[in-house]
């Protein structure tokens, strides 16, 4: 072969080679460069108006885990136009929840993000409360048992203190959170008015993290479940609550529970709904002070342990609740899905345990005392997902009534 046709032959490779590589990525050398020193504990990697200008949903989750250095996940970029994204128990770590936050920010579908168990520490947390103060679709969030510790409980309490998200339920169990993180959060929650639904259990609380809550708790007029199951407060840690919590296995006395129902009927601006002390067992001067309460606030719901002397059963005192629905259904040619249609105001087939719990109390025509309600809505929200979901018949067969979906009769009225 003579030179000229080995030149011509190098010059082919060489184009070959050149069509070969991808593209360059319009992200600079020096954001690629930066990506890789260290870690970056918010979502300022660089200008994002030029690091990722025009670029939108998978393309620019893509374009994030390149710069994080990360493989993708797959089902992350395949739902991002879902409402709901389960992301538990994927690893995600620091960087990779780094690169979902940063394709979140413009976000609009996203409403409901879990994140549990990523071990995305105090850095995930800070970049996921940075993605939060631009988002305005998410509202429900799941970052429990992440290792956040004291550094991502101020992140979060930051966010809270500002009023700076949309969320209404968000999940932050299983943290490591101590008193300093108690005292951030409470502080935070003093003035918050948008969480409802805030999950603190198997965390690190004690009885100074109790009392500083507590006083929160006394402030707040917002939140309507509060969840600090599995800590460690006892007597002291509760005398200052003053609306509904879960506080199941936190060693709480007898005393300590009746405290704790004394302290909500004096607080008549809680928006708390549900006490959960399943496991204190209770005496007669407990039921009589919660009845008291029951007075004022038909909606609480306290779940408690056993009575002292007494046997946790409802007695031929209390017959079947659905029965009893079901007798007076039959008397006046109503059907049961007309029974559960008058109490949906929302039209969805899916009523709050709340709002069903309130609706049972104030019913006229059909005679449930309070026992007879709780036993109603323990079957019918077996799950407790603070949900009747009457959409599905097998919810409704469980408890003992038949059934039937809705003829085509004209409804008649229910009062």
């Amino acid at each position: 072969m003579d030179k000229d046709s080995e030149k011509d032959t190098a010059d082919q490779n060489e184009e070959k080679s050149d069509i070969s590589k991808p593209p360059e990525s319009p992200l600079s050398d020096a954001s690629a460069e930066k990506a890789t020193q260290g870690s970056d504990t918010d979502l300022d990697v660089e200008d994002p108006g030029k690091a990722f200008a025009g670029v939108m949903g998978v393309d620019l989750y893509l374009e994030a885990c390149r710069l994080m250095e990360v493989v993708p996940v797959s089902h992350f970029a395949q739902n991002l136009a879902k409402p709901y994204i389960n992301l538990n128990h994927h690893g995600l770590g620091p960087k990779g929840v780094k690169a979902i936050a940063i394709t979140l920010v413009s976000n609009a579908t996203v409403t409901h993000l879990e994140l549990e168990d990523n071990h995305i520490l105090a850095e995930g947390a800070i970049c996921i409360a940075e993605m939060l103060r631009e988002n305005c679709s998410l509202r429900e969030l799941n970052i429990s048992n992440n290792h956040l510790d004291t550094e991502g409980a101020e992140a979060i309490a930051s966010l809270l203190l500002e009023n700076a998200s949309y969320l209404h339920t968000l999940q932050l169990s299983g943290n490591s959170f101590g008193e300093e993180a108690a005292s951030c959060l409470a502080d935070a929650l003093m003035s918050n008015y948008q969480v409802k639904k805030l999950d603190l259990s198997h965390n690190e609380f004690s009885e100074k993290g109790g009392q500083l809550l507590g006083q929160m708790l006394a402030v707040n007029t917002t939140l309507e479940i509060l969840d600090l199951s599995w800590n460690h407060l006892r007597r002291k840690g509760t005398v200052a609550f003053g609306t509904g919590l879960k506080m199941a296995n936190n060693l709480l006395t007898v005393e300590g529970a009746t405290e704790l129902v004394g302290s909500v009927r004096k607080n008549p601006n809680s928006m708390m709904e549900e006490i959960n002390i399943s496991n204190v067992l209770v005496n007669e001067t407990f039921i009589k002070l919660l009845e008291l309460v029951y007075q004022t606030r038909p909606e609480l719901d306290v779940i408690y342990g056993e009575v002292e002397g007494c046997i946790s059963k409802i007695s031929n005192r209390h017959p079947n609740p659905m029965k009893v629905i079901q007798k007076y259904l039959n008397e006046h040619n109503l059907r049961l899905w007309d029974f559960f249609r008058k109490i949906d105001k929302d039209g969805n087939m899916k009523i709050p345990v709340s709002d069903f719990r309130r609706a049972m109390m104030q019913q006229s025509n059909i005679q449930l005392d309070r026992v007879q309600i709780v036993e109603l809505v323990r079957k019918l929200d077996q799950n407790q997902t603070g949900i009747v979901d009457y959409s599905f018949p097998w919810l409704l067969m469980s408890t003992e009534v038949c059934f039937t979906e809705p003829d085509t009769r004209p409804a008649r009225s229910y009062s």
